[in-house]
């Protein structure tokens, strides 16, 4: 039935600054760019693959979302990269602040956590 994951969907409070860091930043091509007046919000969807998107919206006086401490719900998203070190240096070098590096007990894998700018929690796993 299900085939895979086809987008993940973010409100943010900041649609400039969250444009910047999910496109210039993390790298996420722009598919496309629409700004609806009626909801006076905008839409953004950008490539994470080729089969998976980020749909960046903007809505007036979005409320905020629990993040940390562990909140029930939707607890991060996780985009897998092939060299953890290297991902970090070029991410920190862009001002992206990291969580400690950890190993996932079960895999060996390490990974780890840092925030948008909406301080929703990212990880980074290592493949």
């Amino acid at each position: 039935m299900i085939t895979g994951l086809h987008h993940i969907a973010i409100i943010c409070s900041d649609y400039n600054k969250s444009k910047h860091f999910y496109h210039e930043i993390l790298g996420f091509e722009i598919i496309a760019e629409n700004y609806r007046a009626v909801r006076n919000s905008w839409k953004l969807d950008l490539r994470v693959n080729e089969y998976t998107a980020i749909e960046l919206f903007s809505f007036e006086d979005a409320p905020p979302r629990l993040s940390y401490p562990e909140a029930r719900g939707l607890r991060h998203i996780c985009f897998s990269v092939k060299d953890l070190d290297a991902t970090i240096k070029k991410l920190s070098g862009l001002g992206i602040t990291f969580d400690a590096i950890r190993t996932d007990e079960y895999t060996g894998k390490r990974f780890v956590f840092f925030a948008d700018p909406d301080d929703l929690p990212i990880e980074l796993y290592e493949q």
